[in-house]
């Protein structure tokens, strides 16, 4: 069981990455405690999704591009990918924009802090083995933990907490903004499409699905302890101290720290945003190539070195990279990316739950289907989102 753990794990810890920390710690200094409720809410919804993208994985061998082909046709897994590349090309900005805003805390700018990053992950996927790839990924995701012993010196205040749970000002656009920005930071389209081809890339079958699911679980519970993590230290340190409304990076929340952590407070936060935007990083990137790769019948396994089959596979890994360094290096205003990426996902999310579930009832034997109440909790969970994303476009356009 402990073999086959890993695939839930690090897509988790890739959840939790750059953008959705700059988003957490933009929810807590912009509205304080009033949006942990919600980061809870997203537990359950989080895990069930998952939960069916592994049972589709470990039951069929296929990766999700490929059913989407199969069962809906080329022209749906084309639709689909181009969803996934919107995410996953959108992500990756945010996991530089996470790299240059904690390297420039140690004083490297983005100009040499983007490319080496981008150097290391395009040099990881010529690796040979996807297994080293996940043992180097669960390495760097560790590093965002460290928020959660920061949490316990900066003291939040639990009346207040208490009182802000009931909070929820949905007239509020700024709030209405946020509130979408995180669930397109819990629930992003490229995980999906990273743990089915995850789970086939270790070789895993069925009888691994019992190990899988604590795996999954375990990973929820842990990207979303350190999401809430997040809220509790920037409202507790920026909002409930009057430090301003609003994020303007990372150096912001470094120095917001300082009086509980000392000197520290820039080691914690270079230290876990560096290794939340890595972690995730290599998740997003091989997530939107594998969901390419499939629906257009490219060979894409990173367990052999590089061949002409695979070629396009690789160049689109690297394209992917090479774009999101650049339009880094050349953005002013990172946090603002990072939020605005965040709320795409939200957006995103009606296309690619509703080929989930689909693809649970037609790909999956009746066997390994949901049944009554499991199923019943699943789709109203997934509904509920996806009409949150189709409502969320015109409150926030108008």
């Amino acid at each position: 069981m402990l073999a086959a753990f890993g695939p839930g794990l690090v897509v988790m810890l890739a959840d939790t990455d750059a953008g959705s920390l700059l988003t957490a710690a933009q929810s807590g200094s912009r509205w304080g405690y009033a949006l942990v409720l919600p980061e809870l809410a997203l537990i359950p919804v989080l895990y069930l999704v998952q939960e069916m993208t592994v049972r589709l994985g470990l039951v069929t061998g296929r990766g999700h591009g490929e059913l989407i082909r199969e069962h809906f046709g080329a022209r749906w897994a084309v639709c689909s990918s181009i969803t996934l590349l919107s995410s996953a090309v959108g992500a990756l900005l945010t996991e530089f924009v996470g790299v240059a805003a904690a390297a420039a805390l140690f004083g490297v700018p983005r100009r040499v802090s983007v490319p080496v990053a981008a150097a290391v992950l395009i040099s990881l996927a010529f690796s040979g083995r996807y297994r080293r790839i996940e043992r180097v990924a669960l390495a760097f995701g560790l590093g965002e933990l460290l928020f959660v012993p920061a949490l316990v010196f900066a003291h939040p205040h639990l009346g207040t907490i208490a009182a802000d749970l009931r909070v929820a000002p949905l007239s509020q656009r700024s709030y209405l903004y946020l509130l979408a920005a995180n669930v397109g930071a819990v629930i992003m389209p490229w995980m999906i499409f990273y743990q089915q081809g995850a789970v086939i890339q270790r070789g895993l079958r069925v009888r691994s699905l019992r190990a899988q699911r604590l795996d999954t679980a375990l990973g929820t519970v842990v990207t979303q302890v350190v999401m809430v993590t997040v809220v509790l230290l920037a409202a507790t340190s920026l909002w409930h101290r009057g430090g301003g409304p609003n994020l303007s990076g990372v150096t912001q929340l470094a120095a917001a720290l300082r009086p509980e952590l000392g000197a520290g407070s820039r080691f914690v936060v270079g230290a876990a945003v560096i290794g939340a935007a890595m972690v995730a990083a290599v998740v997003v990137s091989l997530a939107g190539s594998w969901g390419l790769a499939e629906a257009l019948g490219w060979r894409h396994s990173l367990n052999s070195r590089p061949d002409r089959a695979s070629a396009a596979f690789y160049a689109t890994y690297v394209a992917a990279h090479l774009f999101g360094a650049l339009v880094v290096l050349s953005c002013t205003n990172l946090v603002q990316l990072a939020v605005g990426v965040e709320v795409m996902n939200a957006v995103l999310l009606p296309v690619v739950l509703g080929f989930l579930l689909a693809l649970e009832a037609r790909a999956l034997p009746a066997a390994h289907r949901m049944r009554g109440a499991r199923r019943l909790l699943a789709t109203c969970c997934c509904v509920a989102v996806m009409a949150f994303g189709l409502a969320i476009v015109p409150a926030l356009v108008l």
